[in-house]
């Protein structure tokens, strides 16, 4: 294994090792109070005596590229580390119900190992997406012995994620629960699987109702697939056993918190950073311009991780950087530090949208609505964005802004560079024909050839009577676009989309009201945008200087 080390440290950008003499111990069975035996694998360099140790644990196994990327490597250089499977995934014991035991048995699986002879009393955890959650899970009663965090594209609670802006993240929970059912098979049966998944699930997206398609995707009916559908209603306290961000402002280990503008978790994972930081904690925080699965977004997260686990474990700061917060902006395709987030001196500016769908700071002139009707017998399609799989990050939007479905408003080509660092939202007076309808709004960046690059988004799902509406039946909507750090250069235009569906990263909105589980009608909604004096609908953009 130590030229595949040598090859994945060389490709990672990470330091020398300080030893390539690792010895695993395999398959060590941690019970946990309920009987339950979890398997975990120990990587330790050999003559290295009680070393401090990294936890990870993880449902994704323990072997392989794994083993290698989260074991062997921080092993070479001067760690222990424990990497454990949770609870009923590959050979641990029970049955696996994402993030409702990982506090219990986290905290189990730390009393073990205070009676192991090669342990030191002091440990720390880092990891991404589902490796941070569990991190969150027993983060505040972990003990004094726990003395880092490095959390990559991951938060505290995923309950928000799963049901972002109100509406059912379908894409993602339904190719998760796809990778899982199917991550252990092995040999040509695993490799058909994983190059056929896309293919298998592109018509399950569409089929109603939404109850049916984990058997259709795995063959089994998946119970915590059902338990997500079922519990969908805001505040449901079914989630409560899967928060830990009430646990936020009690941390007191220091925390690295790793994102990218395209991640699946960005706007809860700042949220994680800003409860830390009203908590006076010193959390750092690293954005880049990635999706979850980006390899460089890997690369970084893996040097960050060493970094932040030799300065709390180790003691070492030499290369640990003054600046709690780094975000890459994109468009200047540059790094910048700030000492905090949102970074200081920001502007929030107003672009109304305009008639004839024009995009300025200019107060809208009196005019008609814009309209348009969404069908979710033909939903309008994700392109892009914060999703799970390869087909998220950056695309060029003119294909989806050609649909009749979708509505632009553009800007001038700007005179001069504009920065935008920050959260961006998106302020409409609308209307719908349906009370119970969905609107979805994306920010753009268009360049002098046309192409019109998605930056970031954000849906909101209306209920009856949230928000209510105003004397003249408008309704007054703020949708929650994603943070971005993005330069429009000069020549460039800004382009805000509004349109009413983003399927299948979103699940379309039948229109009914009925749940979400069993709902099979579809009914058209008619919707209005409106922008005039009285309605002054803005895109809100957060500005440097």
């Amino acid at each position: 294994m130590t030229l595949a080390s040598r090859f994945l440290a060389r490709l990672l950008e990470l330091p020398p090792a300080d030893t390539h003499d690792v010895a695993v111990e395999r398959d060590l069975e941690v019970p946990m109070p309920d009987g339950i035996k979890l398997l975990a694998d120990r990587y330790a360099p050999r003559h290295g005596g009680k070393l401090p140790t990294i936890l990870v644990r993880s449902p994704y196994g323990r072997r392989g590229i794994f083993g290698l990327q989260y074991g062997r490597l921080f092993a070479e250089r001067g760690f222990q580390v424990l990497v454990q499977s949770v609870r009923g995934t590959f050979g641990s014991g029970g049955q696996l119900d994402p993030f409702r035991n990982e506090k219990a048995d986290g905290l189990a699986t730390i009393e073990w190992m205070k009676q192991q002879d090669w342990f030191s009393g002091e440990f720390a955890m880092h990891g991404a997406s589902y490796l941070g959650l569990v991190q969150w899970a027993l983060a505040r009663d972990a003990g004094p012995g726990l003395k880092a965090l490095v959390a990559h594209e991951t938060a505290s609670e995923f309950r928000s994620q799963t049901y972002a802006g109100g509406a059912y993240s379908l894409d993602t929970t339904l190719s998760w629960v796809h990778l899982v059912r199917n991550q252990e098979k092995t040999g040509l049966q695993a490799s058909l699987t994983r190059l056929g998944a896309a293919r298998k699930l592109k018509p399950l997206f569409r089929h109603l109702p939404l109850n049916e398609v984990d058997a259709l995707a795995t063959g089994e009916r998946v119970p915590f697939f059902q338990d997500w559908l079922e519990h969908g209603a805001p505040e449901d306290p079914w989630w409560n056993a899967a928060d830990f961000s009430g646990s936020r402002s009690e941390l007191t280990a220091p925390v690295h918190l790793i994102g990218g503008w395209y991640d699946i978790f960005l706007p809860w994972q700042v949220s994680d950073y800003t409860a830390l930081q009203r908590a006076g904690r010193a959390p750092y925080l690293t954005i880049g311009p990635w999706t979850h699965v980006s390899p460089e977004g890997f690369v970084v997260a893996a040097r960050e991780s060493l970094v932040w686990l030799k300065a709390h474990l180790k003691g070492d700061r030499s290369q640990l950087r003054e600046a709690p917060v780094r975000v890459f902006v994109m468009g200047a395709n540059t790094w910048r530090d700030f000492s905090e987030w949102p970074p200081p001196g920001i502007q929030t500016r107003r672009w109304h949208l305009q008639p004839g769908r024009g995009l300025s700071q200019a107060t809208p002139a009196t005019s008609g609505p814009d309209r348009y009707r969404y069908d979710p017998a033909a939903p309008t399609p994700s392109l892009g964005g914060a999703l799970l799989t390869r087909e998220a990050g950056a695309r060029d939007n003119r294909e989806l802004e050609s649909r009749s479905d979708v509505l632009t408003y553009t800007s001038a080509p700007l005179e001069k560079d504009l920065e935008v660092i920050g959260p961006v939202q998106a302020e409409l007076f609308v209307r719908s024909s349906l009370p119970h309808t969905d609107f979805f709004a994306r920010l753009c960046d268009v360049e002098p050839s046309g192409r019109s690059i998605n930056l970031c988004d954000g849906l909101l799902r209306l209920v009856p009577g949230k928000p209510s509406a105003g004397p003249d039946g408008t309704l007054r909507i703020t949708i929650d676009l994603w943070p971005t750090a993005h330069r429009f250069l000069a020549g460039h235009r800004i382009r805000l989309q509004v349109s009413s569906g983003a399927h299948p990263r979103f699940a379309r909105n039948p229109g009914t009201g009925e749940p979400l589980a069993t709902a099979k009608t579809l009914v058209p909604a008619d919707q209005a945008v409106f922008h005039d004096p009285a309605h002054p609908s803005a895109l809100l953009l957060p500005v440097m200087g």
